[in-house]
C-alpha cells in the first residue's frame, strides 16, 4: 500500500514540475484547493506540502518556498509582489500568509472594488508557524521565529524571537551567549 501512495506520489511531483515555475525533486504537494497562477510558484528540494494547499499569485506576484519546507493541511498563500518562506520553516494546519491588504477608503464603494495594497512579506529560514496563526501583509520574521497557534502577525521580528497574541507580540527572545530563551520584560 505504502508503494501505491510513493507511486502516485511521483505522478504529481512530475505534473507540478510541468505547472509550477518550478518543481525540485524530491518533494510532495498534497491534492491542493485552489492554485491561480502556479506558473509563478517555485518549490525548492525535500518540500512536503499536505493536502488543502491553496495559493495564489495575483498580477506579478510570485511565491517562493525554498528547500527543506513542511507545511501542514489547508495553509493559504496570496501574492501580489513577492513572498519567500526560508528553508527549514515548518508551518502547521490552517495558517495563512499575505502580501496582500485591501484598501478600504471609500466606504460606499464594495471592498473588492477597492485597490490591492502590496506590504513586502517574508518568512526567514527555520522558522516555526503554529496552528492557525495568520502572517499578514508587511510582517517580516527573521530566522528562527516561533509563531504561537492562532497569532495575528503584522510587523518586523529579529531573529530567534518567539511571537504570540491577537496582535502579536515579541514574548521571548533566544539568548545565544548562554544559549537559554529569555523572556522579555515589559
Amino acid at each position: 500500500m505504502q508503494y501505491v501512495f510513493k507511486i502516485t506520489w511521483a505522478i504529481r511531483a512530475v505534473f507540478y514540475k510541468l505547472i509550477f515555475g518550478s518543481f525540485k525533486f524530491p518533494g510532495y504537494i498534497g491534492s491542493p484547493k485552489f492554485l491561480v497562477q502556479p506558473s509563478r510558484i517555485y518549490v525548492g528540494k525535500k518540500v512536503r506540502i499536505f493536502p488543502g494547499f491553496r495559493a495564489e499569485c495575483h498580477g506579478q506576484g510570485k511565491i517562493f518556498i525554498h528547500d527543506d519546507v513542511a507545511i501542514e493541511q489547508d495553509f493559504h498563500i496570496t501574492s501580489m509582489g513577492e513572498i519567500s518562506i526560508g528553508k527549514g520553516t515548518l508551518i502547521l494546519g490552517f495558517s495563512s500568509v499575505t502580501d496582500i491588504e485591501h484598501h478600504h477608503e471609500e466606504v460606499d464603494v464594495p471592498v473588492l472594488r477597492q485597490p490591492m495594497i502590496w506590504k513586502k512579506t517574508r518568512i526567514g529560514e527555520n522558522c516555526y508557524i503554529g496552528m492557525g496563526a495568520r502572517i499578514q501583509a508587511g510582517t517580516i520574521l527573521g530566522n528562527g521565529c516561533v509563531v504561537g497557534a492562532n497569532a495575528v502577525v503584522r510587523g518586523i521580528f529579529p531573529d530567534y524571537s518567539v511571537i504570540v497574541g491577537v496582535p502579536a507580540r515579541v514574548i521571548k527572545m533566544y539568548n545565544p551567549e548562554n544559549k537559554t530563551w529569555e523572556r522579555i520584560q515589559k
